[in-house]
């Protein structure tokens, strides 16, 4: 008994020290900081302030950015500090280190999701501030909660899709590999621009992509719907694609352990 809670209190530690030392790190990664944080706040700024007047189906323009842009912050956050920071960390053999360490291989992938969520909260609550002062968007401290817990859940799906490109992707191109699928993806999400606005064959592609349920979820948590389909069928969609990721994952990460 004594050593089974030793072993759990050993590894909740050891999870927490890897999380922990994760997020130091990449707030000491300034490019990193100034990219996950500042250019959701950027684009928001420009976009969204500049339009407040506009408004798309009742909803002001600057009340839909600002939930959009917070699920563009956490997309950014979550590929490119899981997916990236994986390609480069596996690049320069430091995954090889960590594989030689009696750290268990979920703790890195853990860690950077945790970080990842974590610099995604930072965007969100900096968005809601400055939507709230500058965008003329109130919203109730139910509705902040409900798109803030939105944003943390999509760490899990982003950070098993960011494993996947991090296996794959070279690390000298990592960065603008992902640039390559991670913006389209968004803009066929309708995180830029409402689907209405779009053509009809990019709301097709949408209900294929992760990032269109996650976006469904953050209008919805903030007082409005831009689709049809209920709630439920957006959080099951995002539980599939998390364990359609981690199977992609584990079996990459299997078949590369096997060449190696």
């Amino acid at each position: 008994m004594a050593a089974a809670a030793l072993s759990l209190r050993y590894y909740s530690n050891l999870y927490k020290s890897e999380a922990k030392y994760e997020v130091i790190k990449q707030m000491r990664n300034r490019i990193y900081c100034f990219s996950a944080i500042g250019f959701p706040i950027m684009f928001y700024l420009l976009f969204g302030i500049t339009n407040r007047n506009a408004s798309v189906a009742g909803v002001s323009f600057s009340a839909y950015l600002m939930a959009s842009y917070c699920c563009f912050g956490m997309l950014g956050a979550a590929l490119f500090g899981v997916g990236v920071n994986f390609a480069i960390e596996r690049g320069q053999g430091w995954l090889e280190v960590k594989q030689a360490s009696p750290m268990p291989p979920p703790a890195l992938l853990l860690a950077k999701t945790v970080s990842s969520a974590c610099f995604a909260l930072t965007v969100s609550i900096l968005l809601i501030i400055v939507g709230r002062l500058l965008g003329g968007v109130h919203l109730t401290a139910l509705q902040t909660i409900k798109l803030l817990g939105v944003v943390v859940a999509g760490a899990i799906p982003f950070g098993a899709m960011g494993l996947i490109f991090g296996l794959v992707a070279p690390a000298n191109a990592a960065p603008g590999l992902m640039n390559l699928f991670y913006l389209p993806m968004s803009f066929c999400s309708g995180l830029w621009l409402p689907l209405t606005f779009l053509p009809h064959w990019v709301s097709k592609i949408a209900v294929w992509l992760p990032s269109y349920h996650l976006a469904q979820l953050a209008f919805r948590a903030v007082g409005f719907s831009m689709d049809t389909i209920p709630s439920s069928t957006h959080w099951l969609a995002l539980v599939g694609f998390t364990f359609i990721f981690l199977g992609i994952g584990w079996f990459t990460f299997r078949r590369a352990n096997m060449k190696a």
